[in-house]
């Protein structure tokens, strides 16, 4: 009896000391994910779904989502997502999009970007991507080019932006709902106090009302604060030695101070300039994961010291 009970004994001590013998530490690794495209929406969406979900960005950090081309393996586990939330028309959505929902057609994809005012290029009259829209004419609005897509590079978006992603989460999840309005309503409060923060920044009379930037993402930014953003790529190129000269008169007649460059886009036009003009080329980051310090730095950045 005494050989059978050390026995036992034995067995169990080997079984808890295997790695997964306590499965309360594996919790983790079992929540549902939900996949998302960018870094930002991934912020905005961890803040309100905070730890019922896995959260995972489709484009990594340091590429550009103009042009990313997602890996075998990505489409593999995307069909493990729970849902798939869009930031609205950024190229590598414009791209892959119903790739991806004919490689996973039982997941549901929703657009964050649902009531933003969108901006359009010259040849495009302004449109209000409404909710009310119906399914056929939404999925032209998709599919439409000519939009300025960085919409989460501003407050008033990010607003819309989180109501839609708490939308989507009482949807695939109505049992927590209670909880995503909680941490909703907190996201909402930060996204209002940065801009307060920014404003106040802004107004300062030293400010730069005009910037400079390598690739077009703050147009948005621009617009919530009445800012010139004035754009060093042309048509999404790089730009001739005539544009340059152009570009150049520019900075000087609009008193421009700064010129932002983004990691993933070639500095050499922007340092041209910077050494013609006696401005400043600064980095940012509109595709970080920490949407408010960068938000709140970029306004720092066109306060003069």
């Amino acid at each position: 009896m005494k050989k059978i009970f050390l026995l036992l004994l034995i067995t169990t001590l080997i079984t808890s000391c295997k790695p997964g013998g306590n499965q309360t530490q594996n919790n983790g690794a079992d929540k549902p994910i939900i996949t998302v495209t960018i870094e930002p929406l991934r912020y905005f969406t961890e803040a309100i779904a905070g730890d019922q979900f896995t959260v995972i960005s489709m484009v990594p950090k340091g590429t550009s989502p103009e042009t990313y081309d997602p890996s075998p393996q990505q489409l593999v586990d995307l069909a493990k997502s729970k849902a798939y939330f869009r930031i609205g028309h950024i190229g590598f959505e414009q791209s892959w999009i119903e790739r991806l929902t004919d490689n996973a057609p039982h997941l549901p994809f929703f657009d964050t970007s649902l009531g933003i005012d969108l901006i359009y290029d010259d040849t495009h009259p302004p449109h209000h991507h409404d909710e009310a829209e119906d399914e056929a004419s939404a999925e032209a609005h998709n599919h439409a080019s000519g939009v300025e897509p960085h919409v989460w590079n501003s407050t008033t978006n990010a607003l819309i932006i989180a109501r839609n992603i708490l939308t989507a989460l009482c949807t695939i999840d109505k049992a927590n709902d209670s909880a995503y309005v909680e941490r909703y309503n907190s996201l909402c409060g930060q996204i209002e106090n940065t801009d307060s923060l920014i404003r106040q920044i802004l107004s300062d009379p030293t400010t730069d009302r005009a910037f400079m930037i390598y690739h077009p993402a703050l147009s948005y930014f621009a617009r919530d604060y009445g800012l010139h953003q004035i754009p060093i790529e042309a048509g999404g190129k790089e730009p001739s030695p005539a544009h340059l000269r152009d570009l150049i008169n520019t900075c000087k007649k609009e008193k421009v101070r700064i010129i932002f460059v983004q990691p993933e886009f070639d500095r050499r036009n922007a340092a041209l300039i910077a050494q013609q003009t006696g401005t400043q080329v600064v980095d940012i980051n509109p595709l970080a994961y920490d949407w408010e310090v960068e938000m709140v730095n970029t306004a720092k950045s066109l306060k003069k010291e």
